[in-house]
């Protein structure tokens, strides 16, 4: 990869500009914002901020320059392009508008294992944009070491500068852009924090297999003997809710990388999302809420300052923004020994897959390749009934590489570690969303303990006529009827004619991947053809 001088370009940018505050503590940034009347602060005293028309990632606005580097590695099926020249030109526009500014600059690392550590320097003309990146990525000095051949990264954000696609080369006037070879990333025209997060796992997901090492759109904890348990799952699946367990330090919420060694997180902070959120359910979170220094986007205060996180008249992608060290039980370190468990959770509306099945190393990777949940009627605009979502590897916005790529280095890890894969379904059973009832989270808690304990690896199994995994018939503390949702059903022919539907939705979905994936451990084709 060719060497570029982040130094020289850090420079420029700050020769250009008004003034650079180098690094400032969450207290200054606070004041910053409440200063530029970028943001207000809560009964609690966290950080509220609003992000304008975009409350969510910007996919379609999202490009790789193609390169001699990118241009046969990136799956561009999933990706958009942007020529080299371009960029240039985008790039020399964003530096020039970022002139004459205040500019907040932060040097953050990403990567809590020092020989696969990125040093991130972002430098944005909005102070609470840094306070929400700080808290995300990892502080020099706190919890990790720092490597002194930190990959280096810059990201220019500039969320004022509305980009010309005549110019650019980009598709409207928000776009994000990044150069893999030079790891250099330009933001423009959105003020949603997420983009910037989500750039710097997009540059990790590219080099990381490289390096030997499985990028992860998944949280991560640690058993009592130090064993790592990852947790993969779409939004809505219970993903935060299931990994953060008083019982097992939390390695990371969001992003993490599985090397040789183990896991490690990339992040140093979590990104939740807050939307009905409450006490008694999601503690941890909750309490994350009410801290000083946490970045609240898009949540509607009450006349005394209090979030109000049932209102989602701005957007139901409400999200709290905190570092990972404000939770009870977190790993030292941020990272955690070779995984024994490996969990997909999925919320089928169909009501169709059971509470837990037990995967083989096949299946797991046919299930991580799917990246199945359903969205359910009234959570989006336009849906009335339930609809199939997939998402490869479980982050398909965020993997530039072909997911079989992924997919391949997924088939070794579970190879050379033995770990246990379990596919839990936090969705619906008794019939599909409308008609039947949500899985009890009790239920789904004893099941996943007794998949992260061992304690499913001796009970008898079933192995399920149509989508090949093996399903337990009795686990003690849950009701033996839940374990065969057909059985819940009151109409069993109902039943059977929604799950080849799924079966068939599955089929459907795996075609794109063509010979470079193998089908055969998915549901068995004959049947879902029927």
């Amino acid at each position: 990869m060719t060497q570029f001088d982040h130094q020289a370009l850090r420079s420029t940018i700050a020769a250009r500009a008004g003034s650079v505050s180098h690094n400032d503590i969450a207290p200054v940034l606070v004041a910053r914002a409440l200063q530029g009347e970028e943001a207000e602060l809560t009964a609690d005293g966290a950080v509220s901020v609003r992000t304008g028309a975009f409350t969510g990632r910007s996919p379609k606005d999202k490009f790789i320059v193609r390169d001699g580097l990118t241009d046969k590695s990136v799956w561009w099926d999933n990706s958009g392009a942007m020529a080299p020249e371009h960029f240039e030109i985008l790039l020399d526009d964003a530096i020039n508008a970022l002139g004459g500014h205040r500019l907040f600059r932060q040097d953050l690392l990403a990567g809590a294992d020092p020989r696969h550590q990125y040093g991130v320097t972002v430098l944005t003309p909005s102070a609470w944009h840094a306070l929400f990146i700080r808290n995300l990525l990892i502080r020099p000095g706190e919890m990790v070491e720092t490597s002194s051949a930190a990959m280096p990264v810059t990201i220019v954000h500039v969320p004022h500068f509305q980009a010309d696609p005549a110019r650019h080369g980009c598709r409207s006037e928000t776009v994000i852009a990044l150069d893999m070879t030079r790891n250099i990333v330009v933001i423009a025209g959105t003020s949603y924090a997420g983009e910037i997060k989500k750039s710097v796992f997009s540059l990790f997901n590219f080099h990381a297999p490289r390096q030997g090492v499985l990028p992860m759109h998944c949280s991560a904890n640690l058993g009592q003997q130090g064993e790592a348990a990852l947790f993969f799952g779409l939004s809505g699946t219970g993903k935060t809710t299931l990994s953060n367990d008083p019982n097992r330090p939390l390695i990371g919420d969001d992003e993490h990388g599985w090397s040789h060694d183990g896991v490690f997180n990339l992040e140093g902070g979590c990104y939740a999302k807050t939307v009905k959120l409450g006490a008694e359910a999601e503690p941890e979170i909750y309490a994350a809420t009410k801290r000083f220094g946490t970045v609240l986007e898009n949540v509607v205060l009450d006349a005394d300052h209090v979030p109000d996180f049932d209102d989602i008249s701005l957007t139901e992608n409400t999200r709290a923004a905190y570092p990972i060290h404000v939770l009870p039980s977190i790993a030292k370190g941020s990272v955690g020994g070779t995984p024994r468990t490996v969990v997909f959770l999925t919320a089928d509306a169909f009501g169709v897959l059971p509470p837990v099945a037990r995967l083989t190393p096949e299946q797991a990777v046919y299930h991580f390749l799917s990246g199945y949940t359903a969205k359910v009627a009234g959570t989006e605009r336009g849906v009335t009934e339930p609809q199939a979502t997939f998402s490869a590897c479980f982050g398909a916005p965020f993997m530039p590489l072909h997911p079989t790529v992924y997919g391949a280095m997924l088939a070794d890890k579970l190879k050379s570690s033995g770990a246990s894969a379990w596919l839990i379904n936090t969705g619906w059973t008794g019939g599909g969303y409308g008609v039947g009832k949500r899985i009890d989270i009790a239920s789904t808690r004893r099941l996943l303990t007794a998949a992260l304990d061992g304690s499913l690896d001796t009970v008898e199994m079933r192995v399920d006529e149509l989508f090949g995994f093996a399903v337990p018939v009795a686990v003690p503390g849950v009701d033996s009827k839940l374990l065969t949702p057909r059985q819940t059903w009151a109409d069993p022919a109902a039943y059977d004619s929604q799950a080849l539907h799924l079966a068939g939705l599955f089929r459907a979905n795996f075609e794109k991947f063509g010979d470079a994936a193998d089908a055969a451990p998915g549901p068995r084709l004959a049947q879902a053809a029927e």
